[in-house]
């Protein structure tokens, strides 16, 4: 039975039992979501101007977790270097803690109820530098070290995602031993079958230890790449832990594979706040629910009007009921 012919049903049932339809919903579906986050990736600006007073007002949303973004004062070189020649670009250099040190940035979400249980970094700090970042992890109190994505020259083909499998058991391995956890956040790549037919998302999933690696859906690339979210979250159960929840206002795929930071970025236009677009997000959210989801972060990449659409993604997914 689709979800709303259950929902339509059980509210004539209730109906004949003398409950007003919403009660009767509210019967059957009277969990929601215990926090609700946001990954700061989608207010920079606004981070970067005004750190303790942006800190404030989110917690006044109803935000209670954060999800950091790199680079960090300990991140690999090579990061560093590229994201300098971006951030001018962007409009904002602020990153990491935001000119704090990690005891600092704890102690300050921590005054307004706001949690940090994840941190986005990169391939190479996780690879070389794990002891920095768990010690970062550790003094913030974040249970999970995220990749947000791949670098372009680390997946040309087939063969290196087999091989990013291997290196990813390694990382998720030595985080086991810092006492943290290891994630990989989907981009738009990987999603979509390679010539010979592999999906090279399924080589990861496949070749990875499921004690070790984790993933973090982000919903709005995984659709933009063609793939399922619930199929995947069904799939998968268990081992995605974390959601990145934004919608798109009308269903558009990759002109390509969603290889490149311009097929991203082509996409921007359509990113709208959680339930104000055409992703079932109400459908996906009941599945992840059920499926062992943890975490669950509105991002707006850049979001134009940042307490707007976080307002707007908020009350959405607080009014969801599981």
């Amino acid at each position: 039975m689709k979800r709303k012919d259950f929902v339509k049903s059980s509210m004539i049932m209730g109906a004949g039992m003398g409950l007003s339809p919403s009660l009767a919903y509210n019967s059957l579906a009277e969990k929601k979501l215990n926090a609700i986050g946001l990954g700061l990736f989608s207010i920079p600006k606004i981070m970067e101007q005004d750190l303790e007073g942006t800190i404030k007002k989110m917690a006044a949303i109803g935000i209670k977790e954060f999800e950091t973004y790199g680079p960090y004062s300990f991140t690999h070189q090579k990061t560093k270097a590229s994201w300098a020649e971006v951030s001018a670009f962007l409009g904002f250099s602020a990153s990491g803690f935001f000119g704090r040190s990690a005891q600092e940035f704890k102690d300050l979400t921590s005054q307004y109820g706001i949690s940090v249980p994840a941190m986005h970094t990169d391939l190479y700090t996780l690879e070389f530098y794990m002891p920095s970042l768990a010690k970062a992890a550790r003094s913030i109190g974040a249970t999970y070290v995220v990749l947000p994505s791949i670098p372009e020259t680390e997946r040309l083909d087939i063969k290196a995602y087999h091989l990013m499998a291997s290196r990813f058991n390694e990382i998720g391995r030595i985080a086991k031993e810092e006492g943290i956890r290891f994630a990989y956040h989907n981009h738009g790549y990987g999603l979509i079958p390679e010539d010979n037919g592999m999906v090279p998302l399924d080589i990861i999933f496949e070749e990875t230890d499921s004690d070790k690696v984790f993933f973090e859906m982000d919903l709005f690339w995984t659709v933009a790449g063609k793939a399922d979210p619930i199929d995947l979250l069904k799939k998968h159960k268990g081992r995605y832990k974390m959601l990145h929840i934004k919608d798109m206002k009308s269903i558009t795929y990759f002109k390509g594979k969603g290889s490149t930071s311009s097929e991203w970025m082509e996409l921007f236009p359509q990113l709208v706040p959680a339930g104000s677009g055409e992703i079932p997000l109400q459908e996906i959210m009941d599945v992840a629910y059920h499926n062992g989801v943890l975490h669950y972060f509105v991002e707006h990449d850049l979001a134009p009007n940042p307490y707007e659409n976080i307002q707007s993604a908020f009350n959405f997914l607080n009014g969801l009921r599981f």
